[in-house]
């Protein structure tokens, strides 16, 4: 189990104020990492870091937006002169926009792509360079099963997270010599708050994807968290640029027909 064993890490999760990014910065700090969070609203962020005080894990939060580059490099200087160098880094945070591509405003596309790709491309050059300098980390990119397929309104958040998946391939390709790992986890269908009010008995969505998936169900937020702590830890040395997609077998399957036994 040494394999897997973080203490000692220091491990920042954008995004990590609630739902998956709280999950996997959740099991980072179980196997022993300290905890970095970052987030852009004040009060989520304070019930965050009382949920992981509360649990015993040692964590710090910074609020910013990381789509702003210079920002953000004062940030990362700051968790480091807070407390040391950054050892694993999730880049997380991302958000969705639903609405159809022939009347999306181009501005939210844009804020899509900013957040969810320009954004993770900015915290991953700024604590790169800094693995770089310290003979190694930890790189993972949160991806999508929309870095591998479409669905209708979701273009920019797809287009997003296609891009992502191929940042992941490239950042690999260059860093590895650095011995710095780039993987991408690609999380399938899971029971968030935000899926609470379609993850009901009869709902259209809801049967959907329980038909759809093999496993026959939702994904649980710890459902992520060992796959998480496998890419930022040892076991993991000699994987780089694979998206690991964390879905229930779905895209192993085209589906079943309604009325397979």
């Amino acid at each position: 189990m040494k394999l897997f064993d973080l203490t000692g890490k220091r491990a920042l999760v954008t995004g990590g104020t609630h739902g998956l990014g709280m999950a996997m910065a959740e099991g980072l700090a179980n196997a022993g990492a300290e905890l970095i969070i970052t987030g852009t609203t004040p009060s989520k962020m304070n019930k965050a870091l009382a949920v992981y005080k509360e649990k015993g894990f040692k964590v710090s939060g910074y609020i910013f937006d990381i789509t702003d580059d210079k920002l953000a490099a004062t940030k990362i200087a700051e968790v480091v002169d807070d407390g040391g160098e950054i050892d694993i880094l999730v880049n997380n945070a991302g958000i969705i926009k639903r609405e159809l591509a022939t009347t999306m405003p181009v501005d939210d596309f844009r804020r899509v792509i900013e957040v969810d790709l320009v954004g993770a491309f900015i915290i991953s050059q700024l604590v790169g360079n800094r693995m770089i300098k310290n003979g190694g980390g930890k790189i993972i990119n949160i991806c999508s099963m929309m870095s591998e397929l479409g669905r209708n309104s979701v273009s920019a958040y797809a287009a997003a997270k296609g891009g992502l998946k191929m940042l992941t391939r490239s950042l690999a390709t260059e860093w590895a010599k650095h011995n710095i790992q780039v993987n991408g986890i690609g999380p399938g269908y899971f029971a968030t708050s935000q899926t609470e009010p379609i993850r009901v008995d009869g709902h259209p969505f809801n049967d959907f994807i329980i038909n759809r998936t093999p496993s026959a169900r939702w994904g649980n937020p710890e459902d992520l968290a060992g796959t998480a702590v496998f890419l930022a830890s040892k076991a993991s040395d000699f994987v780089n640029g694979h998206i690991v997609y964390v879905d229930g077998g779905i895209l192993a399957t085209i589906g079943k027909p309604s009325n397979e036994i």
